[in-house]
């Protein structure tokens, strides 16, 4: 055996968990991403999924990806940078520029490379990124592929964001870059102490919005527009894999930074382009998110029924403001059994465990889309009940707990 392979034989966790019964990865979905779905023939209800609009399902945007294979084909067979380019795509992008009012937008393949492209590209060796420390994977991915020193600060907490800047040098570029809804936590970054900080220090701010986008701001349009700072942040990053029900990801902003990053983004050059049909998917999702706001109002009174349901119910639910409700378990083997629970009772959820997240915040992720109903709310929230009188974990509201309990940082 090479050293490589004797290296890889070495990883048995996941046939660890498979014998166990309780691995809860890549399991096939035989429906569309809807309410519910699809498991091994059972019908199963869908609290895993980040298409929080439920708009993959939506005709107009079913249509409108059939009616671009017609013209266009399955695929465009090179690189946004050669002959990758359709005038659907340069359609989708103007109309990303006008929906996050920014001079221009720039469309790449997901969203994961939009951050590796973006974050890579802006600075340079004497320059800083400065990042959450509970950022999305791609944003750590981006800035370890810059020269740049990368700095991290405490979640949220603007004292010690502050204390990072003081230590930059003066005279270089300096970017944040912050996830607008963390993906874990469900919170939202607290980007008016960011601004004010970034305009005091002189510093360029990115945010991700991946999974704000069609869940706060004006039609959906995020964390900037939510807190009415869109002028003064440079960057706005997303993707169409979550409420824009579709396939790729994009930076918004002025004119100058997307002519840079479209001639030095690797992560876009070297890359094929979005098929057809997830462009023409994504430029419908936009059009319904701008002219039926009613799905965001129901997704957030989906979102405050289950939060208070939750809450009422003694969960250990953070910080979180968004239709991401972290369920906090803060065992690793215990997140895996309540996830086995309940796959086996009817609910889909997403299990969290380290490193993703620290080993003591474990966690099940529950997700709320528009298109749930409180019936199924509450169904998926009595299962947690049983499941955690089966498994015994955690409790609040002055229950007893099963495990000390710490907050997440």
């Amino acid at each position: 055996m090479s050293v490589l392979k004797e290296r890889l034989s070495q990883y048995t966790y996941a046939d660890e968990v498979r014998s166990a019964g309780l691995y809860p990865y890549f399991r096939e979905i035989g429906t569309n991403q809807d309410t519910e779905v699809l498991i091994n023939g059972e019908k199963v209800l869908m609290f895993g999924s980040n298409s929080y609009l439920g708009l993959t399902n939506h005709p107009k945007v079913k249509e409108a990806a059939k009616d671009a294979v017609d013209k266009y084909g399955t695929g465009c067979a090179g690189s946004r940078f050669l002959n990758g380019t359709l005038d659907l795509h340069t359609q989708l992008e103007n109309s990303l520029a006008e929906y996050f009012e920014k001079e221009a937008a720039l469309i790449f393949s997901t969203g994961f490379q939009t951050n590796l492209g973006v974050i890579s590209t802006l600075t340079g060796r004497k320059d800083y990124i400065i990042i959450d420390e509970l950022d999305h994977a791609c944003i750590i991915d981006g800035a370890r592929l810059s020269f740049s020193q990368v700095v991290k600060y405490k979640h949220n907490d603007m004292e010690s964001l502050e204390s990072k800047l003081k230590r930059c040098e003066p005279d270089s570029v300096k970017l944040i870059v912050v996830d607008g809804i963390f993906s874990m936590e469900g919170d939202i970054a607290k980007l008016p102490q960011i601004v004010e900080l970034s305009k005091k220090y002189g510093a360029e701010i990115v945010v991700d919005d991946a999974h704000a986008v069609g869940v706060i701001g004006k039609n959906g349009s995020g964390t900037a527009s939510h807190f009415g700072l869109t002028k003064e942040v440079g960057y706005i990053v997303g993707t169409f894999s979550k409420s824009l029900a579709s396939l790729g990801g994009f930076v918004a902003a002025d004119r100058t930074s997307i002519n840079f990053l479209k001639h030095h983004a690797r992560s876009l050059i070297f890359s094929a382009s979005i098929p057809p049909a997830s462009a023409a998917s994504a430029l419908a999702a936009l059009e319904i998110m701008k002219s039926e706001p009613e799905r965001i109002d129901k997704l957030w009174e989906n979102t405050n029924y289950a939060l208070k349901v939750l809450k009422e119910n003694g969960f250990e639910i953070g910080e979180t403001e968004s239709p991401i409700i972290p369920v906090y378990v803060r065992d690793n083997e215990k997140t895996f059994q309540v996830t086995q629970f309940l796959i086996e009772n009817g609910v889909f959820v997403n299990p969290v465990i380290s490193p993703a997240v620290k080993s003591d915040s474990s966690l099940i992720r529950f997700s709320l889309m528009a298109t749930h109903t409180h019936e199924q709310i509450d169904i998926a929230v009595d299962k947690l009940i049983q499941a955690r009188k089966f498994v015994g974990f955690g409790q609040v509201n002055g229950v007893e707990k099963s495990i000390e309990t710490k907050q997440a940082v």
